[in-house]
């Protein structure tokens, strides 16, 4: 058994400030290496991670090799039981179903985020961009997670599902402590935090599922509850996947946002480049998802006894897929720790692979695309007032707390 490093403290100040030193230690390891505070096996180098994240004998559910008496002794033990409603909406959901669950829900939902319909949402993005940089260019000081990377994602989500936009904040907040529950600190205040958050979700979807039921809106949540009355989704399922959809399209495109704008602020010539170049536009988002992976952590489970990067591991082992650090891999990528927004090709894992690949990346792009065109037309200059951001602490985000940034209106 290959054990971690002791340096490798996902939840260390350290490891916040640069996972990269980290990861390159866990790519010298000649197969997986073994996490034990996580019972997991991670995998760090860019053809190990890719080819799990393709493989189907790897799965999220672990209703595939335990029994419900199995399953739920494990939750105990990792100390997810005494959690009703997240159990019924967080812990199961389309990202952690496989199977014919998995497909019949995921088609429910991936029509909805097709490249086409998608770009129908282009006007309403600039409409509300445009505003909010009316604002912003006036005050001329601002932090740019705050102030404009968390106010767009929720806002374009919440009105793609249909949800009103008063409730854009709540929203956010909402998926912070929900999704915080997943990382490595499982104490128990952040578990009544993620149960709290997870039950007044609850109650706003049900009152908003019970207004679509009455009086049908030409929305997404409208259509869901529209399948769940034919029988084709459960209630559980109906409510699992709008919180799905409004959490994933919070906390990562934010995080990918917050470290774009730092890495262009790094690198002036990429900054110089996109302001006489916006073609290069589309190459430097995917590059900004591959340089900052913002989910740069995801978790299989072996549903039989197999080999993996040349380890012999057991049905049920836990497999961790580390997105980050396969993104900064040198044996895929030429000078990986460069951000370069010309970089092609770039196959970059940051929307996972297989069966799970992410659905709303096209929407993700979209939203960072208007943002980032939008600052650079409407700005002459853009300054980075602290050079040293502090980025969240933890294996599964990565994203800065706050960028306090100057801008000149053009």
């Amino acid at each position: 058994m290959a054990p971690a490093n002791p340096a490798f403290d996902p939840l260390s100040q350290a490891f916040a400030d640069d996972p990269y030193a980290a990861y390159r230690e866990l790519r010298a390891s000649p197969g997986p290496v073994y996490y034990e505070h996580f019972d997991i096996w991670l995998l760090s180098r860019y053809q190990d991670v890719a080819a799990a994240a393709a493989d189907k004998t790897l799965v999220r559910s672990l209703e595939f090799f335990l029994s419900p008496e199995e399953i739920e002794e494990q939750k105990v033990r990792q100390n997810w039981h005494d959690m009703p409603n997240h159990s019924r909406f967080v812990q199961f959901s389309l990202l952690d179903s496989d199977g014919e669950t998995h497909d019949r829900l995921r088609r429910k939902v991936f029509r909805e985020f097709t490249p086409a319909l998608v770009a129908r949402q282009r006007g309403m993005i600039q409409d509300f961009v445009d505003r909010l940089l009316d604002r912003l260019l006036q005050a001329g000081r601002i932090d740019f997670v705050e102030d404009l990377a968390s106010q767009v994602p929720g806002h374009i989500i919440g009105s793609v599902l249909g949800v009103p936009e008063e409730y854009a904040g709540q929203l956010r907040k909402w998926s912070e402590e929900v999704v915080q529950y997943f990382d490595v600190d499982r104490s128990a205040e952040r578990k009544a935090i993620a149960e709290r958050a997870t039950t007044e979700f609850y109650e706003l979807l049900k009152e908003l599922i019970a207004d679509r039921m009455r009086i049908p809106r030409d929305d997404l949540l409208c259509r869901l509850t529209e399948a769940h009355v034919a029988g084709e989704l459960t209630e559980d399922e109906l409510v699992s996947t709008c919180m799905l959809i409004l959490m994933a399209g919070h906390g990562s495109t934010i995080d990918v946002l917050g470290s774009g704008m730092h890495a262009l602020m790094r690198y002036p010539d990429a900054l110089a480049k996109l302001r006489n170049a916006p073609a290069v536009m589309s190459t430097a988002i995917q590059e900004m998802f591959r340089y900052e992976s913002p989910l740069p952590f995801f978790h299989r489970y072996l549903t039989e006894e197999k080999t993996i990067a040349g380890q012999r591991l057991p049905r049920g082992t836990k497999i961790g897929l580390l997105y980050g650090a396969a993104n900064r891999d040198p044996e895929q990528f030429e000078a990986p720790d460069e951000f370069n927004v010309e970089r092609t090709p770039n196959r970059h894992l940051a929307f996972g692979g297989g069966a799970h690949f992410c659905l709303g990346n096209h929407l993700a792009r979209l939203d960072m695309e208007i943002i980032f065109s939008t600052l650079l037309n409407r700005t002459r200059s853009i300054e980075l007032l602290d050079e040293r951001p502090a980025y969240k602490r933890g294996l599964s985000v990565r994203g800065p707390k706050r960028l306090d940034i100057s801008l000149v209106a053009a």
